[in-house]
């Protein structure tokens, strides 16, 4: 399949990728400039971007590319090359991987994260003003009148006044939405979280935070801003990885990642060749 097209079908599906370009190859590696690939959330590399060696560098960071949703130049190179002229510089990432056949890789990452989805509940201003607020900061927001909630929804904003707040803010809870907010006074916000059927979950009542905000765009400017805030909080876990027994590269732990179990302990290995070195003699490299 073209990877262009696979490209727009993920994003469609909102589906976060890494697109990984070739963009400059020295002999005799096997990938050449303008080979392409994609990285996806489970590990999955659909494409060519070198060989199964050069591939487990690029997995493993295109994994922790999209948790951060930044880019890089990922420089892959033996062991025995020429040092990096350009060490530490801001946006490229240098890894020394002993199992190349030689020469030197460059390859562009770039993460393509779906923009934030936020469903909006309601007819008040203030659900109106909030959808025109978070779409001007390129965020998916969507008015919204039925359930159920989409699984990869990142907030739910209920600004009914009343209507069907109590079935909304369940829903959202047992989806595990990471946002949840109800627009209403601190007192009618505390009696409708009172009757929920989870008071322990975490509803931020009222919405938004408090920056003296009164008109509609204020309060919807003041909810845009606690979800950046909170979402720039909220720590993401790294990738799993593991580091190769016999050339010492990190490896994703993925579903297919190569391995090897030797008494009881299960080893990464980033390709064929290190995976059938250690079977050989597993006591060699341990």
């Amino acid at each position: 399949m073209n990877l262009l097209l696979r490209a727009d079908q993920l994003r469609s599906a909102r589906t976060p990728f890494v697109f990984a370009t070739v963009v400059r190859a020295e002999r005799p590696t096997s990938a050449k400039a303008g080979d392409r690939a994609l990285v996806l959330p489970d590990g999955t590399i659909e494409g060519f971007v070198g060989g199964t060696c050069a591939e487990t560098t690029v997995r493993l960071q295109g994994l922790r590319l999209l948790e951060t949703g930044e880019s890089l130049l990922l420089r892959i190179t033996p062991e025995d090359a020429e040092p990096d002229a350009r060490p530490g510089a801001e946006g490229l990432l240098t890894v020394a991987n002993p199992c190349l056949s030689g020469g030197t890789m460059e390859i562009f990452l770039e993460a393509m994260i779906p923009a934030p989805l936020v469903f909006v509940y309601g007819e008040a201003p203030v659900a109106r003003a909030l959808v025109d607020v978070a779409g001007s900061v390129g965020w998916d927001a969507r008015r919204a009148t039925e359930l159920p909630i989409p699984a990869d929804t990142d907030a739910v904003v209920v600004a009914s006044h009343g209507r069907d707040e109590l079935e909304v803010l369940a829903a959202a809870v047992k989806v595990g939405v990471p946002y949840i907010a109800l627009v209403a006074s601190r007192k009618r916000a505390a009696a409708v979280l009172a009757e929920l059927d989870r008071p322990e979950a975490e509803i931020h009542a009222p919405a938004g935070l408090d920056i003296g905000a009164r008109t509609a765009p204020e309060i919807a400017l003041s909810i845009v801003a606690e979800v950046l805030s909170l979402r720039t909080a909220r720590a993401k876990p790294a990738p799993s990885s593991a580091k190769d027994p016999v050339c010492n590269m990190d490896v994703a732990i993925v579903p297919d990642a190569l391995h090897y179990v030797f008494e009881g302990q299960t080893y990464y290995f980033c390709g064929s060749g290190c995976r059938a070195a250690f079977a050989d003699n597993p006591g060699r490299y341990l």
